[in-house]
């Protein structure tokens, strides 16, 4: 399973890096203004119903079905499961998106109701919502097929696809701009034609896996109505944590202009670590929880499921430490320049601070959750979910007002540390988390290591502060970042968490056999 989780996690990073890129280019040309607000509303959109019906409730639904379909009877049902499920999806995402096009400053009223106060920035949020929107149903489809390519464990192909979005984008403001009327028009058609690109890219990879997905048309058989029936309430259980993001939307439109920008960008970096370990965890341990559910073996599933929590939180809890110390320079390297100035990279920095707080408890859901999805349970989440909606939306409202553009992120962040609480709770009430003493014992010695090397980075920062440079402010942040990694490493090596000459005899084998 690490090979698995490993292999996911490159490629998304890969991805991650190429969208920092995608990312800097939008900050650089747009900054933070009206432009910038109105293109994230329009992107948040069609990804909100991404995440919600893609990668949210269709796959926690799907996965499991299809691995235990191909399990215990064989391809040539799991596949046409597959493709029965596939028509389905395309028919209703289809109908969404005709109701889409036609009622979208209906639907900006509601997702963006701040907009209203400058007629000129609503109606480019409406147009730009427009070109987005096909985008959900390419990206649906897409995941669907994705989650088939995972359930083979085809994990690189259907990771590696997601590379279209952020290399098409790039190619669209680059050399799109100039022909249309902004930068903005172009980030928009760049995200519908990488969806073209993705879909194309996985029906390739699945006939390249000799399990061809032709759409068959739609058929409620007893497969699909159970599939329907997980769905559903998924909806909210599993899109918890987008829905939360498009609430914090929704309150950015309310407050100064720019707003929604500097939350955007913030997001952006909270999702380098969250999307490569959350996806990667997410990805791999369904399949792996259901496989051995099916099969009888509940003490493999708990092993499972320890090896995920013990793998994020060793990675995850250095970066939550990185990011608190070093937020401002991270966004005043990556994102201060051209019509994104100093000033609002610091603002975004603040932002970022507030997201990380909550970044452990972001990763965690994707790892508790696939353990009520690989038992069948959709219900329970989307229970919790209500919950987490209800608290989040209270607390965007509390801290709007004081905290500003620190408040929808403060607030996503402790509406996701109660969704961990409650479901680790149930979890073990039902007899399906049992963490290993030597689990907890980790847990508490990386905590222990993230949070020292968190001192000697603010040390390292007093005794020798940000340059004024930019090339020595980049070789600056570089060396932090490597400074910190290696102490880090030597701290987990001196708590025993792992012998770092066994690491590197590992890495050393694993090269040389690359090299054969």
């Amino acid at each position: 399973m690490l090979k698995n989780f490993l292999t996911v996690g490159g490629w998304t990073m890969l991805s991650r890096v190429l969208g920092l890129v995608r990312d800097q280019l939008l900050a650089a040309f747009m900054g933070a203004g009206a432009l910038q607000d109105a293109y994230q509303v329009a992107f948040r959109l069609p990804n909100m119903f991404r995440r919600l019906f893609g990668e949210g409730a269709f796959n926690a639904a799907f996965v499991p079905l299809f691995s235990a379909l191909l399990t215990k009877e064989g391809k040539e049902e799991a596949q046409l499961f597959a493709r029965r499920a596939l028509g389905v999806m395309l028919v209703w995402l289809v109908f969404l998106c005709v109701l889409g096009e036609i009622f979208m400053p209906q639907v900006l009223k509601v997702i963006a109701p701040g907009f209203l106060q400058s007629g000129e920035r609503y109606a480019l949020a409406v147009s730009l919502s427009r070109i987005t929107f096909p985008y959900l149903v390419l990206i649906c489809a897409a995941a669907l097929l994705a989650g088939v390519l995972n359930g083979l464990h085809r994990f690189g192909v259907a990771s590696a696809a997601y590379l279209a979005f952020n290399v098409v984008g790039i190619a669209a403001i680059l050399l799109a701009s100039p022909f249309l009327p902004n930068v903005a028009y172009a980030a928009a058609w760049g995200v519908t034609a990488s969806g073209v690109a993705q879909l194309g890219l996985l029906f390739w990879a699945c006939e390249r896996a000799h399990f061809g997905l032709t759409p068959l048309w739609p058929a409620l058989t007893p497969r699909i109505r159970l599939l329907l029936r997980r769905m559903v309430p998924g909806l909210i259980g599993s899109g918890v944590g987008q829905i939360n993001l498009t609430i914090d939307t929704i309150i950015g439109t309310l407050l100064p202009a720019g707003s929604v920008s500097l939350m955007y960008f913030a997001d952006r970096i909270n999702q380098l670590p969250l999307g490569v370990l959350g996806a990667a965890a997410g990805t791999t341990l369904l399949p792996v929880l259901t496989r051995h559910l099916a099969a009888g073996e509940t003490d493999a599933a708990h092993a499972a499921q320890n090896r995920s929590i013990e793998y994020v939180l060793l990675l995850t809890l250095p970066a939550v430490a990185g990011l608190l110390v070093l937020a401002g320079p991270i966004m005043i390297v990556l994102f201060g320049h051209g019509s994104f100035t100093e000033h609002d990279a610091l603002l975004s920095a603040q932002s970022l601070r507030a997201y990380a707080v909550g970044l452990p408890a972001f990763v965690m859901v994707k790892v508790l959750s696939p353990a009520f999805f690989a038992r069948g349970d959709t219900r329970t989440p989307v229970y919790i979910g209500i919950g987490v909606l209800l608290l989040n939306f209270l607390l965007n409202l509390l801290f709007m007002k004081p905290l500003v553009h620190m408040g929808p992120p403060l607030a996503s962040s402790l509406a996701a540390c109660i969704n961990v609480a409650v479901l680790a709770l149930l979890l073990r009430q039902k007899n399906a988390l049992l963490l290993a003493p030597e689990t907890l014992g980790g847990i508490g010695r990386v905590g222990l290591g993230a949070a020292v090397m968190a001192i000697l980075l603010v040390g390292l920062e007093t005794l020798l502060p940000l340059p004024a440079h930019f090339i020595l402010r980049l070789l600056w942040l570089t060396v932090m970042v490597g400074v910190g990694g290696m102490f880090y490493a030597a701290m987990l090596h001196i708590l025993g968490v792992m012998d770092l000459a066994e690491v590197l005899a590992a890495l050393r084998s694993r090269l040389n056999r690359k090299r054969r």
